[in-house]
């Protein structure tokens, strides 16, 4: 599989090397990156795991996370892409692009997740016409809420995911 690397005005989306190991690391092991993803940081075990998981989607569904890297200075910001997370959640999300961004601490509040997603919706919408694409958001990150709604996406559903209470949107 071919993973795409996509350019933006500030941005490189690209597949994951193994060398961007530590600093994705290093990003899921941040309180301020997981606060509204679980709220538990990741250990290097479980990132590591949670690492091979990005190339598995791609590898098995054609579509996957992008390592996200801010151009000028060539770091790691993020993250940015689709999975298929097989959620136990009613109403479901199985068989959609689910979408999803977490940014390093010092990249939120410049709008590179709603850059790094106009472009991966770009891709996905060429790659997968018509394939319903859906987010996850946890009823108190108002922050990604803005960013969903700038991209087209719209709430149809609140429900509760492990211990807490998400929105689900779709577009």
């Amino acid at each position: 599989m071919d993973i795409p690397t996509i350019e933006t005005e500030r941005l490189i989306l690209r597949a994951y090397t193994p060398q961007d190991f530590d600093a994705f690391s290093a990003m899921w092991a941040d309180p301020d990156v997981v606060h509204f993803i679980g709220g538990r940081v990741f250990s290097r075990e479980q990132s590591w795991q949670r690492f091979l998981t990005r190339a598995g989607g791609w590898q098995h569904l054609g579509f996957g996370f992008f390592a996200t890297f801010e151009k000028e200075s060539g770091q790691l910001v993020g993250e940015a892409g689709f999975h298929e997370a097989r959620r136990i959640i009613e109403p479901p999300l199985e068989g959609t692009l689910e979408a999803g961004w977490a940014l390093m601490p010092s990249a939120q509040g410049w709008g590179y997740a709603t850059e790094a997603m106009q472009a991966a919706i770009g891709w996905a919408e060429t790659s997968f016409p018509g394939r319903r694409m859906t987010c996850l958001i946890n009823v108190d990150n108002l922050a990604s809420m803005r960013v969903a709604g700038r991209l087209g996406f719209k709430e149809f559903a609140r429900t509760i995911y492990g211990d807490d209470k998400v929105v689900l949107f779709q577009r």
